[in-house]
């Protein structure tokens, strides 16, 4: 197949974003965008219809292998595994060729949700409600039957609870972690309390690379706990700010004035649920 300056900067977005949705990982779908467009380029293209639909089927095949392996089970991971989270302050929305990681589907919530899915599950739940593909084409990408993609997507919108629409309002959830972050710095239990649920779960990832809690801490108390832990020992030289990461508000922590850590929440019936402080050096965007 010939792939060309305009095929790469035309499709790599969409290849990008589908990837990054299935795996998490920036690194890991970087790779995979990179080997879709070399094993492509090395396909006779006479039997090849439709460009766009072939690359989605190679880059989710790819993406199913690395699921499904070993490695990516993350079974030698120390402590919870958070997403890579995918700094976005500079996406702009008559950019076309970004236009992809603005969709639904990108928050850290959904992402790690998208955990609790069967590899087909979550590429038909993906090539269906993020990308609107038919099931006619999901059918070709996966190998399956059209019945079959549609029984697939309804299993996984049953396994995944998260409700998108008011949770993921940026604008509302910014107010919100906005009050979180005054309340913090002034220790304003109370309004803390009103901001953050009772059964609070923070997913703190340090990867084994830094210290960070190894099991999911439960209840305000006790995540508030940490978190007045953490901004104890922290350096005077430390400070924050509040940015978009994966198309949510989120806190950006530096230190000597590269990211340290980057907070991630959960909103949903205007209480934060769910919080995810990634410290992994890994996954931390180089700023």
């Amino acid at each position: 197949m010939q792939i060309t300056k305009e095929d790469y900067q035309l499709f790599r977005p969409l290849l990008f974003s589908l990837g990054y949705r299935m795996l998490g990982s920036v690194v890991d779908t970087e790779d995979i965008v990179q080997e879709t467009f070399l094993k492509a380029s090395q396909i006779s293209e006479e039997n090849i219809k439709n460009k766009k639909a072939y690359l989605c089927k190679m880059m989710t095949n790819l993406c199913l292998d690395l699921v499904k392996s070993a490695r990516y089970r993350r079974e030698q991971y120390v402590g919870p595994w958070n997403p890579e989270p995918l700094l976005l302050e500079k996406v702009h929305a008559f950019d076309p060729s970004e236009v992809f990681l603005q969709k639904e589907g990108l928050s850290i919530a959904y992402l790690r949700m998208m955990e609790h899915l069967a590899p087909d599950e979550r590429a038909v739940l993906l090539l269906r409600e993020v990308f609107d593909f038919p099931y006619s084409e999901i059918a070709t990408i996966i190998e399956k039957k059209d019945e079959n993609c549609r029984k697939i997507f309804s299993r996984a919108k049953q396994k995944i609870s998260l409700v998108e629409g008011e949770s993921l309002h940026y604008e509302k959830n910014k107010i919100m972690v906005n009050r979180f972050v005054e309340a913090f710095q002034l220790q304003n239990t109370n309004t803390l309390l009103e901001l953050i649920s009772e059964n609070v779960t923070l997913f703190s990832d340090g990867g084994g690379k830094v210290t960070a809690a190894v099991r999911p801490v439960v209840s305000v108390s006790n995540v508030l706990a940490l978190l007045y832990g953490i901004i104890k020992k922290a350096p005077k030289e430390s400070f924050f700010e509040i940015k978009s990461v994966n198309c949510q508000p989120a806190i950006v922590i530096y230190i000597n004035g590269k990211i340290q850590s980057i907070l991630s929440f959960y909103i949903h019936n205007e209480k934060i649920n769910e919080m995810y402080i990634t410290m992994n050096p890994e996954k931390l965007p180089i700023h």
